[in-house]
């Protein structure tokens, strides 16, 4: 039993760890008002880096043999970890997926920041399409508050594009 108390106040300080990461993810973003769409693809990608190492921590052998050893003694504190192992994974798997998206509207970054305003309107209906195509599949991307974060960041860039052309033309 003492070492089972030992074990317990281990995962209880991972707990409470894990939930610290979880709350700070989940907080608004300040951002900077003239942040381009390249912003939130390095965003998503911090954060799958974040959430992916967690995992990989949580599905270490070292912190499975605490879990088992709890598990057998039949420890209370395993229904918060395994709550909390549950929220880590569909964390990581959000950000996964929408860094796979926003690398399928990469390809229109660089036009949006490079060109003249005549030849970056070419490239708006495909920027569109892709990014309906994003919000009719993405299990996670299809909500107002993160179509609405990536449309003001397209819009942002377009704007400061067409702020240079002005000033150097």
């Amino acid at each position: 039993t003492e070492v089972t108390e030992k074990l317990e106040e281990a995962v209880t300080i991972w707990i409470k760890q894990i939930r610290q990461i979880l709350v700070e993810s989940e907080q608004m973003r300040r951002e900077a008002d003239d942040l381009g769409p390249s912003a939130e693809l390095e965003y998503w990608k911090a954060r799958m880096s974040t959430f992916n190492s967690l995992l990989d921590e949580i599905k270490s052998s070292r912190v499975k043999k605490i879990i088992s050893i709890l598990q057998a003694a039949r420890s209370k504190t395993l229904k918060q970890w395994k709550e909390l192992d549950g929220n880590v994974t569909v964390a990581a798997n959000e950000a996964k997926d929408n860094v796979r998206y926003l690398y399928a509207l990469d390809k229109f970054f660089c036009p949006l920041a490079k060109a003249s305003p005549i030849t970056m309107m070419e490239h708006v209906p495909s920027l569109m399409n892709t990014i309906y195509m994003i919000y009719c599949t993405s299990p996670y991307y299809n909500t107002s508050e993160r179509m609405t974060s990536l449309l003001l960041k397209i819009t942002n860039q377009m704007i400061n594009t067409c702020k240079t052309y002005l000033c150097e033309g």
